[in-house]
């Protein structure tokens, strides 16, 4: 069956990534395993004495994986969307090479954007995985985990590429990571809930893709109502991937037509 041609491109990245998949695989199981009984298993036996942050009666462990699962899923979109896209119009100047074909900026756009979210759908089924391996949900809560976490991913994954693609050098990643990511990971519910924030400060969690996706992961994996509507949480994940994609193709044609 013919590749569209829009996607041709996702081939020699998957052709590339399968000389070093083994090293990655080895890091996606283990960060899972060592998260969990770091700050599930171990911490958790402490918070589990004094607190209830799921108000149903379920272990710390238990509440902490499908959060870690949506975080784990932001931080691959957010890897994937910058310093790889930075070398392909910078330093390894692969875009450049690739204009050279019939493919166009585009394309390039459109094969980049879905091998992002192959990745993050790859790490998100290895950790949802190693969930069901720790008693956290059953197989079923996992598969939906997974969908949900990808989601999560691929919402951060186009405003990153949009971001990385005005970029002349990589400090601006650096900024985005430490003032960005990081942030987001330890203040928008994945460890506790955003109850324990100030008043003042929970709207900002609230809007945050990353709560979404741990509200959804949560859901989908121990059966926990949601703050808002399902849809309204998935509907919010895709708009963010959506506007992501509005302001990024643009970027891409300004650095790659000449």
């Amino acid at each position: 069956m013919a590749i569209p041609t829009a996607l041709r491109f996702v081939e020699p990245q998957a052709l590339a990534y399968r000389r070093t998949w083994r090293a990655s695989v080895v890091s996606n199981f283990l960060n899972p395993v060592l998260y969990l009984l770091a700050m599930g298993a171990g911490l958790g036996t402490l918070v589990d004495e004094s607190a209830d942050p799921s108000g149903m009666g379920i272990s710390y462990l238990a509440w902490l994986g499908p959060g870690l699962l949506a975080a784990q899923a932001m931080q691959t979109g957010a890897g994937e969307s910058s310093f790889p896209i930075m070398a392909g119009f910078k330093w390894r100047k692969s875009y450049v090479a690739v204009m050279n074909t019939p493919l166009d900026a585009t394309d390039i756009f459109v094969s980049t954007y879905v091998w992002i979210v192959v990745r993050v759908l790859q790490v998100s089924a290895i950790y949802a995985a190693v969930l069901v391996a720790f008693g956290v949900t059953e197989p079923l809560g996992a598969v939906l985990g997974t969908l949900t976490a990808t989601l999560t991913g691929a919402a951060f994954a186009t405003p990153i590429m949009a971001f990385t693609s005005r970029l002349e050098d990589d400090t601006g990643l650096s900024h985005l990571f430490r003032f960005g990511v990081v942030p987001l990971f330890l203040f928008s519910g994945t460890f506790f809930p955003i109850s324990q924030l100030p008043e003042l400060v929970r709207p900002l969690a609230y809007a945050t893709p990353l709560w979404h996706g741990v509200e959804l992961s949560r859901s989908v994996a121990l059966g926990m109502e949601t703050t808002f509507p399902w849809w309204a949480s998935v509907g919010f994940l895709v708009i963010w991937a959506v506007v992501g994609a509005i302001f990024a193709l643009p970027q891409f044609r300004r650095r790659l037509v000449v």
